[in-house]
């Protein structure tokens, strides 16, 4: 018998967040030969992950401009679940962009924005 599919939000990025960990440790590969999508995008380093970010953002963007909302929130779990790869890549998790959204919270995105502002090129607006 199988484990229940994740109900809530959290619980499912909870759920993507662990296979891709169980991937990077080689663990529930996924076809025939053993391999997995997630294993493949992390054997390739940043650049293949970055490439992937920036492909999924720009067809979210392009789905925003006039797709139907069904592939909208397609294209923004692709996007979501390519940024997590790259998080886990680096040793971090949501939980670590859950830490940094709540320090903002109370706080106008502005001001924000603006208390980063010599940050440089890794700087972006807030909400």
């Amino acid at each position: 018998m199988s484990a229940p599919e994740p109900d809530t939000l959290g619980a499912i990025l909870t759920a993507v967040g662990d296979t891709i960990l169980r991937r990077k440790r080689g663990q529930d590969m996924t076809d025939a030969d053993g391999r997995s999508y997630v294993r493949t995008l992390l054997d390739g380093g940043t650049s293949a992950i970055n490439k992937k970010v920036i492909e999924e953002a720009k067809e979210l963007c392009e789905a925003l401009e006039g797709e139907t909302d069904e592939r909208v929130a397609s294209e923004a779990a692709d996007l979501l679940f390519h940024v997590m790869v790259g998080l886990t890549a680096r040793g971090l998790s949501l939980d670590h962009v859950g830490d940094v959204l709540r320090a903002r919270f109370g706080r106008s995105g502005l001001d924000e924005k603006a208390s980063r502002a010599g940050a440089g090129p890794s700087a972006s607006p807030n909400q």
